[in-house]
């Protein structure tokens, strides 16, 4: 059943680091988005289900019977637990499941906790004209789980967010971009939605208190400005944030105005967070065309926070400083040269179900 403005019922988005019951993935089927390289991602996807699976179930879609029988055998070959994968038939366009995928909140109902699922009209990013499969997925997963749906609104209208457009820290404060949201002439999600419409719909659909807007995001990013391949939460009042030290790299100058940005943000209780910093990979480049390789692309599952590698000096460096800051959780590294040639990595494959 469809009902509006999740916040109203008391519910809110937890943070990723809180424990999942499952975490969603899309099988790659898309020739498009790795030409050249699907085979080689379906193995990509195996590591990543060998270091999901152990803490917790994996709800994988396919696109038919026969993808099933494949995406078992690319699994089982590659060592990941296929007994912990739940292998659901529902066709996609593509399998980008943090922006496509269900995205939950939560509620403490009585003595028990109680998730739901808010529909967020996925749109390809306003720039891509196959989506409409992709779109029904959060209505397919509020059926299969027999979850609450929440038709997102915003004035009036639709309301058109991506989970990699966001990341909050579970407490009301959440972060985002002005490229990615606001800019009024480029994949444009919410025509004539301005600032304070948009925080109020953030407010409604995921009973957040506390936006704070960075500038934008890395070159090359498809999503134009999705704040996941920039600065990230990893606990409710720390944050990482890439930082390019050459200064003759295209990406020195947006990413030294979110370094700026940052100084002024303030946590929804007013305390000023800490802040680290993540280096960039040297550029990668396909075709002519710059990469969005970014260890900010990183995903914390219960067992694991898996962290894109790129063959790079600075792949130690990154896994040395998320390791000081996960403690919890051991974390490795995933190849990714691979990945990002579809312009996003691992965060931009998953999406996590909350614990209930």
């Amino acid at each position: 059943m469809r009902t509006s403005c999740a916040a109203s019922f008391g519910f809110s988005m937890p943070a990723e680091w809180e424990t999942h019951e499952a975490t969603w993935l899309g099988w790659p089927h898309n020739p498009t988005d790795w030409p050249g390289k699907l085979d080689t991602i379906r193995w990509v996807y195996g590591e990543m289900v060998r270091r999901i699976a152990p803490g917790e179930i994996v709800r994988l879609l396919v696109n038919s019977k026969a993808e099933e029988k494949l995406a078992r055998r690319y699994l089982t070959r590659a060592g990941a637990g296929v007994s912990r994968v739940e292998f659901i038939v529902r066709p996609t366009n593509r399998g980008w499941m943090r922006d496509s995928g269900p995205i939950f909140v939560r509620r403490c109902h009585g003595r028990r906790l109680e998730t739901a699922i808010v529909h967020f009209h996925f749109n390809a990013w306003a720039k891509y004209r196959d989506w409409r499969k992709d779109r029904r997925v959060p209505e397919a997963a509020a059926k299969r789980l027999g979850k609450r749906l929440f038709d997102a609104q915003a004035s009036g209208r639709p309301f058109v967010l991506e989970g990699g457009g966001i990341d909050v820290n579970g407490r009301g404060t959440l972060l985002t971009t002005e490229e990615c949201y606001l800019d009024p002439s480029v994949q444009v999600r919410n025509p004539g939605l301005g600032r304070a419409q948009f925080e109020a719909a953030l407010r409604d659909n995921l009973g957040i208190a506390n936006v704070f807007w960075l500038a934008g995001g890395v070159v090359g990013d498809d999503t134009h400005g999705h704040v996941d391949d920039i600065c990230r939460f990893v606990n409710r009042n720390t944050v990482v944030l890439i930082r390019e030290d050459n200064p003759h790299d295209i990406n020195y100058r947006p990413l030294a105005e979110n370094w700026e940005r940052i100084r002024d943000l303030r946590l929804e209780d007013g305390s000023r967070p800490e802040v680290v910093a993540l280096p960039m990979p040297a550029p990668l480049t396909f075709d002519g065309e710059r990469l969005p390789a970014s260890y900010a692309n990183f995903y914390i599952a219960n067992a694991a926070v898996l962290v894109p590698t790129f063959n790079d000096p600075h792949d130690r460096v990154a896994l040395g400083i998320l390791g000081e800051l996960f403690r919890d959780r051991p974390v490795v590294g995933i190849h990714a040269v691979d990945l990002v040639l579809g312009l996003g990595t691992l965060h931009c494959l998953t999406q996590q179900q909350p614990v209930t």
